[in-house]
């Protein structure tokens, strides 16, 4: 992929930056041979973005020739709105504080050249701006206030207020850039659509084991789709794709939901998609959601009071409380007394301003049915773990303990199994969903419509095998053709 640097002036541009081309605003604007070009990634660093300024034209044009401009229009015009940057201050609100905690100033302005800055404990910082961004140049101005630390405004720094001391530094940081995968060429062959898989090697239990990622990618190859595993620090990357299929464990406040919601609105097909995400993860809402369709579930009470008085009288005990929004179930909890549901409710209470209670209801198992497209993709049964009552028993050292899974063919699940699992996940929409319910008494109770179902190797394929990734794929293929002949491209 050709790198092109645009400036302002290159006779005034001070920093020499080898492996790329420099060329002038004027030129690259008005010249039929910029026009005519191919496969382009444009670096926009004229002086300003201003609307309709050299700058602003810039990235426009680039777009309307289908190269890749660096920042796009959206960029830019994001850059300008507070309420973008009040918004990206709040997703970022952990990272913010962590950087500048030490700092006994109530102002602070951070200069990112390439997604780096000169100090190395602001990397992680300086990398999600560029990433939210993608302006190879960038000031951010933070201000401290009641909540601590907050972004105020942001944007492009002209190349000549690059303090001198710094060039060096930006010249370096720009060639470490460039010098990335992402601009070699490709090698691979061609392909019809690109799929970037989004991955956390630190993750400890991902939705998908490494074998299942490698099926996903051989398999996706054979049908003609390009795939690319990315993890969070390619967030500035996701145009570059057809679709995004997050394998990671989701949440709302994560980096996995501002993923889905950058694909999604960049026009990606995204699974999980961000409206899934939501719904999926407030307990609360899928009480709600499943009492207003009538789908069984086991009694229910919204708590917002520590008063475990009302909650014996509707549930009895034992009992199950439930922090709304928290994956893995690592804030489920059992009262099994009266002083037990006190003190838990107050406990959960001080972190949500409701808590979800239930019945207890003691199983031997959980269906778990998979669901894409609003329809069964697989069907498992999850024991629970050894000597516990849930699925998965969580150490206090941070590991935790399964029990054992039994996968089975659709056609041996009771069809009124499968119909409950269909009609809950069709009121969430029509992703990828796992479907958790309960069988007690000769009744079945919906407990969860989990987004991102866990897709591993020797477990949800193991009656299916191939043809389990083949149908996710295919969805992603059948999905990308309808986007990009709704929006009349090839």
């Amino acid at each position: 992929m050709a790198i092109l640097i645009v400036v302002n002036s290159t006779e005034r541009w001070p920093l020499e930056i080898t492996g790329v081309e420099l060329v002038a605003a004027r030129d690259y604007l008005t010249s039929p041979a910029w026009a005519e070009k191919r496969g382009l990634t444009v670096f926009n660093l004229c002086r300003s973005y201003a609307y309709q300024s050299l700058g602003y034209y810039v990235s426009l044009l680039a777009e309307a020739r289908g190269h890749r401009p660096k920042p796009s229009i959206a960029t830019i015009q994001d850059m300008k709105t507070q309420a973008v940057v009040r918004i990206l201050s709040d997703d970022l609100h952990d990272d913010v504080q962590k950087a500048l905690a030490p700092l006994q100033s109530d102002e602070f302005e951070l200069s990112i050249y390439f997604g780096r800055n000169l100090a190395r404990r602001y990397d992680r910082l300086a990398l999600e701006l560029f990433n939210a961004f993608q302006a190879p140049l960038l000031r951010a101005r933070f201000e401290k206030h009641e909540r601590g630390w907050e972004l105020v405004r942001i944007g492009p720094i002209p190349a000549k207020e690059i303090p001198e001391s710094h060039r060096d530094f930006v010249v370096e940081a720009a060639q470490r850039y460039f010098a990335n995968r992402r601009f070699a060429p490709r090698r691979r062959r061609e392909t019809r659509y690109d799929l970037a898989i989004l991955v956390d090697p630190e993750e400890p239990n991902p939705p998908s084991n490494a074998r299942a990622l490698a099926l996903f990618e051989r398999i996706a190859t054979e049908m003609g789709l390009g795939v690319e595993f990315i993890t969070r620090d390619d967030y500035g990357r996701i145009a570059e794709f057809d679709a995004l299929f997050v394998r990671v464990t989701t949440s709302v406040d994560h980096f996995t939901y501002r993923f889905s919601r950058r694909a999604a609105a960049a026009g990606l097909v995204v699974i999980d998609d961000p409206q899934s995400s939501v719904r999926c993860a407030n307990k609360v809402y899928l009480a709600e959601l499943a009492m207003r369709h009538r789908i069984p579930i086991p009694k229910t009470l919204i708590v917002s009071d520590a008063d475990p008085a009302p909650v014996v009288a509707a549930l009895g005990l034992p009992c199950v409380l439930k922090q709304p929004d928290i994956a893995f179930s690592r804030v489920v909890v059992r009262a099994d007394t009266a002083d037990g549901l006190d003190s838990e409710l107050a406990r959960l209470l001080e972190d949500s301003e409701l808590v979800v209670a239930q019945e207890y209801l003691p199983t031997e198992y959980d269906w778990r049915i998979g669901v894409l497209d609003g329809r069964p993709l697989f069907a498992c049964r999850y024991f629970m773990a050894k000597r516990h009552w849930q699925i998965y028993r969580h150490g206090t050292d941070g590991d935790s303990d399964a029990g054992k899974v039994e996968t089975l063919a659709l056609d041996a699940v009771p069809r009124r199994v499968l119909a409950t699992a269909v009609r809950a996940s069709r009121l969430i929409g029509d992703g990828l969903y796992g479907v958790d319910i309960k069988q007690s008494g000769g009744k079945l109770y919906l407990i969860e419509v989990n987004d991102n179902p866990n897709i591993d190797h020797g477990y949800e394929d193991k009656v299916y095998g191939q043809m389990l990734y083949e149908r996710i794929l295919q969805t992603f293929l059948d999905r990308i053709e309808r986007a990009k002949s709704a929006a009349g491209r090839p």
